[in-house]
């Protein structure tokens, strides 16, 4: 339980006036809530002694609603003080990690599920909140306000009866600890077990109309509905251990309530107390039964917090494996692959051997082989999404490891194989590539990608929404929008990585000429099957096994025996590669 306090101390201290507040309050609060008890007492003190007036009765009534309405308002301010506190530490971690989420390099994601991921970023976080909110309310009420009737019940009635009545509570208290370690396991348990069901409803989501292409809806559901089961036996355990905290607590406090009215007895025919002073003692002791019972949940609140506490930390403590220690600038984007050697992170076998390139400013390479061949790996060592391999990468006569790894993205546009979009309107997903782009520079970005008679077509133009990841969109209007949202940044070096395989050849022509007449003096990398995308290049390179081994214009290339020269012939002369 304190472990959990621990590790949230630095936003208590950060917040200590509002936690000082709170706890001023707390305290204001619980010595109102003793009050009305001891007027209880004593006004039936003062009947069986035929002592009470009107004016005592009128008075008495007084202080009875002056307290109560004092007891609302501080409740009020504390409640709200705290809550706004757990809903403030709920947005910091959430903004915390959704920032860790865009800063960790792809290494980490290809060790997680998105599932999972999602669920530290509402589950957990939610439970953190109730830790912070809820969980902090239950302890410094619940310990304030045990602590202040314990001492007034000994103070003002009987140490003695108060130390026989309170006997069960320590056996509660090392019970409920035990308790609340066992759910902390078992709500990291259940709390994996919900990533790995959430993971299930985006896959199933994402590929329902696969899914539905194979007649798999049964076996899917089959499937879904085993990983609910398992989320659901896991949960269930939590919640049998938490089952036990009420009736341990109805136990403890019927027994010091059974030990009270005994004991009690006997001190009042002794003339030790009075009846009135026994009934005092027995309200107070029906008012503890909060307080044990808060505590009771407090370790599983806390326990239960703690859990997703440590989760969230977890993904906040991730160090990224690609150090940005650069703080060189390009200014010129020629570059040299000199004996480069990649091998990923969570690889076995190099992706990329001796690669030695040169790529002068304005000229364009074109990458072409086998699927699998490393020809995307090739482009992300310029994107410096992966940590360095073997070898030197010079940009601007700079090595890669020094080169600031935001401004030399800045310089780059980059077009993905997966063309993903946002759920947003096609003008947003565009000028997502330059917020503050002109509506001339977006248009001009549509034309050269080829995509201004598509977007005639459109009900809504520019307004359109593409649907989550562009579903309503089809694979060549996604291409081009990506594109588009490339062009607008006028990159100084422009990477398509398998971007016109959706287009017809006619379109790809097209856009092929438009960036050949719009980036002359400019870098432009192509990756494709399609060998006619880049017969226009400076350079070509043929990839396998994560080597070069091909390399010149289309022109020596065709007229060689190797790879390209035999798909150039399968392709455009119609004959079978050999």
């Amino acid at each position: 339980m304190f472990n959990y306090i621990r590790k949230i101390s630095w936003y208590i201290l950060s917040n200590k006036k509002r936690y000082a507040l709170i706890v001023l309050f707390l305290l204001i609060a619980n010595i109102l809530d003793i009050i009305p008890p001891q007027l209880i007492g004593r006004t039936i003190d003062l009947i069986n002694n035929g002592e009470l007036t009107k004016e005592m009765t009128r008075n008495i009534l007084l202080i009875f609603a002056g307290v109560i309405v004092g007891a609302y308002i501080v409740s009020y301010w504390w409640g709200y003080l705290l809550f706004e506190g757990a809903i403030k530490i709920e947005s910091i971690l959430r903004s915390r990690l959704m920032r860790k989420f865009l800063l960790l390099s792809p290494s980490f994601y290809e060790k997680s599920k998105t599932g999972d991921l999602m669920a530290k970023a509402t589950n957990d976080l939610r439970t953190v909140n109730m830790a912070t909110g809820f969980g902090i309310i239950t302890l410094l009420d619940s310990t304030t306000f045990l602590l202040t009737i314990v001492l007034v019940m000994g103070f003002t009635i009987s140490w003695q009866l108060t130390f026989f009545a309170l006997l069960p509570l320590p056996l509660l208290a090392i019970i409920e600890s035990r308790l609340g370690k066992m759910i902390n396991k078992r709500h990291k348990s259940s709390q994996e077990a919900f990533g790995v069901m959430n993971d299930a409803v985006l896959e199933v989501v994402e590929g329902v109309r696969l899914t539905r292409s194979y007649v798999q809806e049964d076996a899917e559901n089959k499937r879904f509905h085993n990983l609910t089961e398992n989320y659901l036996k896991k949960f269930m355990k939590v919640e049998k251990l938490d089952a036990f905290f009420q009736p341990l607590t109805i136990i403890v406090v019927s027994a010091s309530i059974a030990i009270s009215f005994s004991y009690g007895a006997v001190l009042v025919n002794n003339g030790v107390i009075t009846v009135g002073e026994l009934i005092t003692f027995n309200v107070y002791l029906n008012m503890l039964i909060w307080p044990m019972f808060a505590l009771g949940m407090l370790f599983n609140i806390m326990e239960r917090g703690n859990a997703s506490y440590d989760r969230i930390q977890n993904v906040l403590d991730e160090t990224d494996d690609l150090k940005d220690c650069g703080k060189y600038t390009v200014h010129d984007t020629s570059f040299n692959f000199n004996e480069v050697t990649f091998k990923y992170p969570t690889g076995n076998r190099n992706s990329l051997e001796n690669i030695t390139l040169e790529l002068n400013k304005g000229e364009t390479l074109g990458i072409v082989g086998k699927t699998g061949s490393g020809k995307s790996t090739f482009i992300k060592q310029l994107l410096k999404i992966y940590p360095e391999g073997t070898g030197d990468l010079i940009i601007d006569g700079v090595n890669i490891s020094q080169l600031d790894r935001k401004k030399l993205r800045d310089k780059l546009g980059y077009v993905s194989q997966e063309n993903i979009l946002f759920s947003r309107t096609v003008r947003e997903n565009i000028m997502f590539g330059k917020p503050d782009a002109t509506e001339e520079e977006m248009m001009e970005a549509i034309r050269l990608s080829a995509f201004d008679e598509d977007l005639k077509r459109m009900p809504e133009g520019l307004d359109t929404l593409v649907g989550e990841k562009g579903v309503s969109l089809s694979g060549g209007q996604k291409q081009r929008i990506s594109i588009a949202r490339s062009l607008i940044r006028k990159p100084d070096i422009l990477i398509l990585d398998d971007a016109l395989s959706a287009v017809d050849a006619r379109t790809e022509q097209r856009i092929i000429d438009h960036i050949k007449n719009a980036r002359e003096g400019k870098t432009t990398i192509i990756i494709t099957h399609r060998l006619s995308a880049v017969h226009h290049a400076d350079k070509i390179i043929v990839l396998e096994d994560g080597r070069i081994v091909e390399s010149g214009t289309h022109r020596e290339l065709s007229d060689g025996i190797g790879w390209y020269s035999k798909q150039n012939d399968y392709f455009l002369k119609g004959g079978e590669p050999e």
